[in-house]
């Protein structure tokens, strides 16, 4: 058995690392940390709040993040960005489809299909602005913790796609931070509460995630110290902001606001989020807004809240109803239910939440703001080694494949997959008789195994000799939990079978991690074109190999007029693959496909002509 040794994770942690949770919100963010004493949870603050919003200003010298960069919307709109989290791992296709509305300028990368974000005359990634958001929290983290903080657990809702999450691990990275863990909200939300610490009792749990950008609900099953999400669903595009509109779309129909200019619309949505907090402890807001130079006297009610936001709620009733569905669960088999978010603590919400749920308890004792940050900071400690009763399912952070034809990177454990994990692919051969297969292993993101980092590589030999695409060759990639990488290959037909074991003994570090992921999303475009040519290229070459093939094999069938085309074809194509041109390569494997698409009929009538010979086919 052949053994290489790599690292196929970013390392483990001492007991002595000081690790943090962020709850990277789209309207909020909060960070939170371990008491040494009683290893209870705790938000970190600034200015006395724990509340960071998720909001970058640019001025004309400096980044400037949070409270004070949210104090710009009025004044400076264009160059104050919030809800970027809606961004992150989107396409300005993606964002067509949806309702959002912001007040700063997004733009469509033709080159990449990616979204940017224009603020004071420059253009930025998503990624970049959520970065910004991270290095803040670091920041405060540093101050009150009064220690270097690298390593954190990060949030994000449970229906968070790859791209989503692999965004959010980049974010944390160019924010200078060791990303440790991606984990759901719901499953901090439930460890923030304690849920599942008592390992040998099952639990069915929702938990209601009203924030202020997204509504999410996700229904968990907890047993053992495991987490496992039986379904989620929500709205990306339904959250406390939209409460926020219905209250200002309420109140221009009131008092009849005239036309407005950008910061008026801002101070209302102010004024509205305002009143929306104001009426979760009394019975009605009022206040006085000059709007277009005008003073106002401006006022609402909870009943009249109720009747704005029923709609909202209803349709948040609707989603956890399908996730229900989805888990095949009745509402009375809901043990408890974890209220999250800000917007939670209006009464109509509670009120509604409990009737769909009858039989549950509902959990919002813990300050719904913060209860995902308390929870990323319990994963934080368990992942610092200081928990031991709770199973932890680690990632790998970087994708892991094999080279196939054309030199191209095919992933068999995508980056950011759960470990332990194991999967398979299966595979065949491109040439007749072929009995030894080489099998290279390697790791990163780029379309082509030679721009990744090889692992090792391996012979599976004694493959029976068979025709191109007979043979059924089994690839298995099996990732253990302590970043073991065991590669097998088997011949399906045959048992013919080969193994290689890769230990972790060195790897890489966070700066090659870094680089690596940096270098795929530089060179995304090229990349892929070269991945394009490649495919082209591999088929054009297979498509030479069978016609020759076809020619040796039925010498009869042809006459010279006929070969003498093939061949200037066969040539052609040729021409192009070695031009590396693919759009004269795609145009000519259409010709030659069509000219001999009349040579595979006629040898098929032949072939059933000479079964059928002899045999009555009336009967």
């Amino acid at each position: 058995m052949a053994k290489i040794s790599i690292n196929l994770t970013s390392g483990t942690i001492t007991k002595s690392a000081t690790v943090i949770g962020i709850d990277l919100g789209t309207t909020n963010s909060l960070i939170a940390s371990i008491n040494e004493q009683d290893r209870t949870p705790f938000c970190l603050t600034k200015d006395d709040e724990s509340i960071v919003p998720s909001a970058i200003h640019f001025d004309t010298e400096n980044i400037i993040v949070g409270k004070k960069a949210i104090s710009q919307l009025v004044s400076k709109p264009e160059n104050t960005i919030y809800s970027v989290k809606r961004l992150l791992g989107k396409s300005y296709k993606d964002l067509l489809t949806s309702n959002h509305k912001l007040n700063y300028e997004i733009i469509d990368d033709n080159e990449q299909g990616l979204v940017k974000i224009k603020a004071n005359g420059k253009q930025y990634s998503p990624i970049e602005l959520s970065s910004y958001i991270l290095q803040e929290l670091k920041s405060i983290a540093e101050n009150q913790l009064k220690s270097e903080v690298n390593k954190v657990v990060i949030t994000v809702p449970a229906y968070f796609n790859d791209s989503q999450r692999q965004a959010t691990r980049d974010a944390g990275k160019l924010a200078g931070m060791d990303v440790l863990r991606i984990i759901n909200e719901p499953t901090a939300a439930s460890l923030a509460y304690g849920i599942g610490q008592n390992t040998e009792e099952p639990k069915t749990v929702a938990v209601y995630d009203l924030g202020g950008g997204t509504f999410d609900i996700s229904i968990l099953n907890i047993q053992d110290g495991v987490f496992e999400v039986l379904s989620t669903n929500g709205d990306t595009y339904l959250g406390g902001d939209d409460i926020d509109r219905e209250i200002q779309l309420y109140w221009a129909s009131k008092y009849n606001f005239k036309t407005l200019n950008t910061n008026d619309e801002q101070l209302i949505r102010i004024t509205a989020e305002e009143a929306k907090k104001s009426l979760s402890i009394s019975n009605e807001f009022n206040t006085q807004l000059t709007v277009a130079g005008i003073s106002y006297d401006i006022s609402l009610t909870v009943e009249q809240l109720n009747t704005l936001i029923q709609p909202l709620v209803e349709r948040t009733m609707q989603k956890c109803k399908n996730a229900l569905k989805d888990a095949d669960l009745s509402q009375r088999e809901i043990n408890e239910v974890v209220l999250v978010g800000g917007s939670t603590r209006t009464p109509l919400v509670k009120k509604t939440v409990a009737q769909l749920f009858q039989s549950a308890k509902i959990n919002d004792t813990i300050d719904p703001d913060e209860v995902v940050a308390l929870g990323a900071a319990i994963e934080a400690d368990i992942l610092a080694g200081n928990r031991k009763d709770m199973l932890l399912l680690d990632i790998t952070p970087l994708s892991l494949g094999i080279e196939t034809l054309g030199g191209l990177m095919d992933v068999l454990i995508p980056r950011n997959n759960k470990i332990p994990t194991k999967l398979r692919k299966e595979y065949t051969t491109s040439v007749d008789g072929q009995v030894n297969l080489k099998i290279a292993v390697y790791q990163g993101e780029r379309e082509l195994a030679a721009d990744n980092r090889k692992l090792g590589e391996f012979v599976l030999k004694n493959i029976p000799a068979m025709p191109a695409g007979l043979p059924k060759i089994e690839m298995t990639f099996m990732l253990n939990a302590d970043g073991i990488l065991e590669v097998s290959a088997e011949e399906k037909r045959s048992g013919t079978k080969q193994v290689v074991e890769m230990k972790p003994q060195y790897g890489l570090s966070d700066t090659d991690i870094k680089q690596m992921l940096q270098d795929s999303i530089d060179n995304a475009q090229e990349d892929m074109a070269k991945r394009s040519i490649a495919e082209s290229i591999t088929e054009a070459e297979q498509l030479i190999y069978a016609t020759d093939k076809f020619i040796r094999d039925n010498p009869n069938l042809l006459v010279d007029a006929e070969i003498a085309e093939i061949t200037t074809l066969k040539n052609k194509l040729q021409a192009s693959i070695n031009a590396k041109a693919k759009d004269d390569i795609v145009s000519t494997m259409d010709h030659l496909n069509d000219y001999s698409r009349q040579f595979a009929e006629r040898a098929m009538d032949i072939n059933i002509s000479k079964a059928l010979q002899g045999k009555d086919i009336t009967k």
